[in-house]
């Protein structure tokens, strides 16, 4: 099994494609949220936050570590006609003994998309942009706004060399323990092949609530919200 692959964040909400509707603008407000990770058996800390970094472009990142996992992605992106579209990334991982570091710049003057670092000479661009696209990262945001406004959950993805489209479905409400309350949320899914996400999105909350990643029915990655401000 290719630990990077099921383990990568990405994934998880490994999601992203031009929705069917532009959606409308949104309020983008800083936040903190901090998760309980868990990630080849072990546990661990996850964190979420978003900062302003000027007028009209924020950064926004991911953070997972334990005995065996460090990891962590930041996007910065701006807000076009209620489109979060993303200007740079980085991606740095370490599982095990095995690192990697992987940039991508999206160049929207240019409508193109390009990768440096780790990446193999066929997965470093150009991507040809289109209005709409976003990086896996950005698609966190997306899903709760689109789950709240009723939205179709379908998105175009673009990373690693290539774009895709997905599309989340709903799975009905759950319960879920947040801070030692229960809060009710509503769950999507997504299934590609032997890989399955899931995703709990509770109202009034920036982020998902919990990400679970599957890969062969097992479960690779999960990350449960503990707090968040």
């Amino acid at each position: 099994m290719n630990l990077a692959k099921t383990l990568k964040i990405r994934a998880l909400a490994t999601v992203a494609l031009l929705a069917i509707a532009a959606a409308p603008a949104f309020a983008i407000e800083a936040f903190t949220a901090n998760y309980q990770a868990n990630a080849l058996g072990m546990t661990g800390d996850g964190k979420m936050t978003l900062s302003r970094d000027s007028d009209n472009r924020w950064v926004y990142s991911l953070t997972v570590k334990n005995q065996v996992v460090d990891m962590s992605q930041k996007t910065t992106f701006d807000e076009q006609n209620g489109r979060l579209r993303p200007l740079s990334s980085s991606d740095n991982s370490r599982i095990l003994v095995k690192k990697k570091a992987v940039n991508a710049v999206y160049d929207w003057n240019k409508a193109q998309a390009t990768w440096s670092g780790d990446v193999k000479p066929d997965r470093a661009g150009p991507v040809k942009l289109q209005a709409g696209d976003m990086d896996a990262l950005l698609v966190n945001l997306a899903i709760v706004r689109d789950v709240t406004a009723g939205k179709p959950l379908t998105y175009r993805m673009v990373e690693n060399g290539k774009a895709r489209t997905m599309s989340y479905q709903l799975a009905g409400k759950d319960k879920i323990t947040i801070g030692g309350k229960t809060r009710e949320a509503t769950k999507v899914t997504r299934t590609d092949g032997n890989k399955q996400m899931l995703v709990w999105i509770v109202p009034d909350m920036p982020v998902p609530a919990r990400i679970l990643q599957r890969e062969n029915g097992q479960d690779s990655i999960d990350l449960q919200i503990k707090s968040w401000q």
